[in-house]
């Protein structure tokens, strides 16, 4: 299993390591898993029909996922499945070639995550801000939405008087009790309505096929030719990207609410681990659900039994209530999707536009909007990550100083960082026609050399001050630049 993901604060509370990973208290353990494989149910079908499969193969999938990583995953109590998420990277591939080509770049999607893992590149998820983060958590609410208007525009009125009733009996029980998750009511509910009036209304039947017992192995049944991996490459580096991205975010709300540390890279290898079998087993790749992680949590779920639980009563629910689930309406699955979208929105993100700086906010509006253009999360976090950097290499950039001193013998105090994008700015700093034939002195103890761009373009400003008669004297440089200086073998003394 792994050396524990758990920290030494943690274990000096709890003597017992296995007991403390994986059940610090059993019935609190089982009583969470239950509540998060009910509130998975109702979410899981919809993930599905979102994504363009059968009901099957998403509760074929977290049912696999969460029995896979509760062994293997890097952070103990968290909830993995079929998710929204990777089910929107996943449906135009479905859409275009079919489900089998999903489970092959589910199996290739595991494996970079796997990668991702041994190389220990969860740490690469650090450099992606929170800009970043909130255009990506916006761009998914706005697509999960988006994707619910097939299924209302031209619809009965049956159809929307049934996702209204939908809509106030999610938002309006929990003001109630809390006891039971407002969906799973939400969707017995609506069911027994549609039944008892034989409503004309389309049904989880109508979506495809219900699990009838348990999944069977088997390889994607697709050509093994260099056709196939270019038809799955860019979506399996999607699918890996987005469910890398969701768990790490997912994994570091746990470790908020729980004061406990977690492995992220065992967390990614574990992940990628998952999404292969999964898709080995017939079920779509998937990655840390964050509501019902939250709910797991909350209901008392510390260790890796209540993941375990999670996924083992998931299918067993499934099997047992196949033909009650076949009744659902849809229309009780679009409710639930459209509190899921309202729900993943941050609204407080749209006055923040007004308070944050200017460029942040920009990197927010790009990150959405790149993503709902190309109906692409992986593709919207890319730019804005890119955007983040260029944004801050300008910010960083602008903050070198060169102020001059003195009228005969001239000193230059450079502060700041000195790299590639204000190599230039230095260069510019010093006009050689008024230092003609002047002596010089570059103190630079205030500022950074990062790069060869910078130390290249102090020799450059040298050799222009000697060409027009100066003498250059060069104190203060720091040891990383004196390093690059004495590799390239410049005239810098």
């Amino acid at each position: 299993m792994g050396p524990s993901t758990l920290g030494p604060a943690f274990m000096s509370r709890h003597p017992h390591p296995f007991r403390a990973e994986w059940a610090p208290s059993i019935p609190r353990e089982l009583m969470a898993g239950a509540v998060a494989t009910f509130a998975l149910i109702p979410e899981v079908i919809a993930f599905s029909f979102v994504a363009g499969v059968d009901p099957a193969v998403g509760l074929f999938a977290s049912f696999v996922i969460s029995i896979v990583i509760a062994f293997a995953g890097g952070r103990p109590a968290m909830v993995s499945a079929a998710a929204g998420s990777v089910a929107l990277v996943a449906a135009p591939l479905v859409h275009a070639h079919g489900v089998q080509y999903l489970f092959a770049a589910g199996i290739l999607a595991g494996a970079v995550q796997i990668l991702f893992g041994w190389l220990r590149l969860g740490v690469l998820m650090r450099y992606v801000s929170g800009s970043v983060r909130t255009g990506f958590v916006n761009a998914l609410a706005i697509l999960i939405f988006s994707a619910q208007m097939p299924h209302l525009v031209g619809a009965n009125a049956a159809t929307w008087a049934m996702v209204g009733a939908g809509l106030v009996i999610i938002y309006g029980l929990p003001r109630l009790t809390k006891v039971v998750p407002s969906p799973l009511v939400c969707i017995v509910v609506l069911t027994l309505v549609a039944q008892w009036l034989q409503l004309p209304l389309k049904t989880v039947a109508d979506l495809g096929l219900l699990p009838a017992g348990l999944p069977s192995f088997g390889l994607p049944q697709v050509p093994l030719s260099l056709e196939t991996l270019r038809l799955i490459a860019l979506p399996a580096l999607a699918i890996a990207m987005v469910g890398l991205l969701e768990s790490m975010m997912t994994a570091s709300v746990v470790d908020e609410l729980t004061d406990t540390p977690s492995s992220k890279s065992r967390e990614c290898s574990g992940l990628g681990a998952a999404n292969i079998a999964a898709s080995l087993f017939g079920g779509i790749a998937g990655c840390g659900m964050i509501g019902q992680t939250v709910g797991n949590v909350r209901y008392g779920g510390r260790g890796r039994l209540s993941t375990l639980f999670a996924g083992a009563f998931l299918l067993i629910l499934m099997v047992l209530l196949r033909p009650w689930v076949a009744q659902v309406p849809v229309a009780a699955l679009v409710a639930i999707m459209v509190m899921v979208s309202a729900s993943t929105l941050d609204w407080g993100s749209a006055r923040a536009l007004l308070k944050h700086p200017k460029l942040s906010s920009a990197v927010m509006v790009a990150t959405v909007a790149v993503t709902v253009a190309t109906d692409n999360l992986a593709a919207g976090v890319a730019v804005g990550v890119l955007l983040s950097g260029v944004f801050f290499t300008f910010k960083v950039a602008r903050l070198l100083t060169v102020v001059r001193s003195g009228d005969e013998n001239l000193t230059y105090r450079v502060t700041g960082q000195v790299f590639f994008a204000s190599a230039d700015m230095l260069v510019d700093a010093f006009d050689v026609r008024d230092i003609e034939g002047k002596p010089v002195t570059i103190d630079l103890s205030g500022a950074h050399f990062w790069d060869v761009t910078a130390v290249n373009a102090l020799d450059k400003v040298c050799q222009r001050l000697r060409k027009h008669g100066s003498t250059v004297e060069v104190v203060g440089m720091n040891a990383q630049g004196r390093a690059l200086v004495a590799k390239l073998d410049l005239g810098i003394e």
